[in-house]
């Protein structure tokens, strides 16, 4: 069993207007935290249907990061539903609520309801760089091989 070393960990401000827990990690090792549905009633999403879920929580980053809104692997396996705009970004400047972006793919109406874990919410450093106008790139074995350019093996 693998073991994970405590780091020195970030600490957002959070507002949580739901019902619902905190977002957590579900285990040490966890890259992202679980997205719960805040709702009223129960949703209906229909076959290939797209519907935009709140969680009710708003989040203060700090300038030089973004969170990230991810699916869930098991609600894709199990029910065929997944987040449109995948990863979802939220800029450090976004102070509204998260809401995340359902689309079914099964064949199967599909039921949200309040409390299910929808979405994870991963944070990460982002960087903004300056842009430099040159005419030409530097040469690599790749060079400009775009999609599938390698082969199939």
């Amino acid at each position: 069993m693998a073991t994970f070393a405590l780091v020195e960990k970030l600490t957002l401000k959070i507002v949580n207007t739901s019902s619902n827990p905190l977002p957590s990690y579900a285990t040490g090792g966890s890259s992202g935290m679980d997205l719960r549905a805040q709702l009223n009633e129960p949703v209906l999403l229909k076959p290939l249907q797209r519907v935009m879920i709140p969680t009710g929580l708003s989040i203060e980053l700090p300038v030089g990061y973004e969170a990230q809104v991810r699916p869930r692997s098991g609600l894709a396996i199990k029910q065929g539903i997944t987040c449109l705009n995948t990863p979802g970004t939220i800029d450090a400047g976004y102070r509204g609520e998260i809401k995340v972006i359902l689309v079914n793919l099964s064949e199967e109406v599909q039921q949200i309801e309040h409390g299910d874990r929808i979405a994870q919410l991963v944070i990460q450093r982002v960087e903004q760089v300056q842009l430099e106008l040159v005419d030409e790139l530097g040469t690599t074995e790749r060079g400009a091989g775009g999609f599938g350019h390698t082969g199939k093996n």
